[in-house]
């Protein structure tokens, strides 16, 4: 059994990833951090990280964390990870990808003696700021253990749901459930206005009934995500609502599974998403 990392690589510094090696970074890892856009590494600097100018320069960790914005950026920097021959190493993808990318990209990874876990991850920029997101692994349990401590420092709970490709399944049915319940509470919302009820009164009355959910509760969660993705410049098809609702429409279509319910999410609901953060901004809400 290959030993623990002892040095880490993590690529991608935006709403999630920035948040997430700060977290390895005041834990005391020794981090390297790469993003292309090289002023993002600074508050991570300050912390004690290491900022590279290329993915290249990653190779030499023992773990490389992935936190990049969809499938083929993760298979770029992989790639030029293994492009460096040295087995004994291990890849941790946080980023959310099709379950068969990362079944595809465990497979390259593993002719190299490389191991690969897929370890999406739920609960957004604050509970990555505090280590305290859910991370849904999917991986050898022999690799998972290996990488606990550092898992451990990102997550809380840390998951293990199946083989690899489980954990990107799993985080898919997660926005699938979260999304859903996200229109119904934009569509609540709207019904309840037409006959005179405030959201606010509408959304304190959900708490003490059947309808309570954390959507509910934390419905302005949405705003504030858009416009960290707004600040950061992140198009709009690369966010949530856009990518993970379109790939569970492409997983579901690839493993012949009916999704009629994500179909009509991916077709409408980043319009809704993206149209109520810009009237909480304009302070229209009401």
């Amino acid at each position: 059994m290959a030993a623990p990392p002892t040095s880490v690589a993590l690529a991608g510094l935006g709403n999630l990833g920035l948040p997430l090696a700060s977290t390895l970074a005041r834990a005391g890892w020794d981090l390297a951090v790469h993003d292309v856009v090289t002023e993002r590494a600074e508050p991570v600097v300050a912390l004690g990280a290491t900022a590279v100018a290329d993915v290249a320069a990653l190779a030499e960790r023992d773990v490389l964390v992935l936190a990049v914005p969809d499938d083929a950026a993760v298979e770029q920097v992989l790639d030029a990870y293994l492009a460096v021959q040295r087995p004994g190493r291990a890849v941790v993808v946080h980023s959310t990808v099709l379950p068969q990318t990362a079944t595809r990209l465990a497979a390259v990874a593993a002719d190299q003696g490389v191991d690969l876990l897929d370890a999406p991850v739920s609960g957004g920029a604050e509970r990555a700021a505090t280590g305290t997101l859910t991370v849904l692994t999917g991986g050898d349990p022999t690799v998972v253990e290996r990488l606990r401590a550092l898992l451990d420092t990102v997550g809380d709970p840390v998951l293990h749901v199946g083989p690899v490709g489980a954990g990107a399944a799993a985080k898919l049915a997660n926005q699938l459930t979260m999304f859903a319940n996200l229109a119904g509470v934009y569509e609540a919302i709207d019904f309840a206005t037409a006959h005179g009820v405030e959201t606010a009164a509408l959304l304190s009355a959900l708490e003490t009934s059947l309808g309570d959910s954390w959507i509910a509760r934390n419905l302005d969660f949405w705003d504030r995500t858009a416009a960290a993705y707004d600040e950061s410049g992140t198009p709009v098809a690369s966010r949530p609502w856009s990518k993970d609702l379109a790939e569970v429409v492409q997983a579901a279509r690839a493993a012949d599974v009916a999704v009629p319910l994500a179909g009509w999410l991916a077709q409408t609901l980043a319009a809704r998403v993206e149209a109520r953060a810009a009237a909480a901004r304009s302070g229209e809400q009401r």
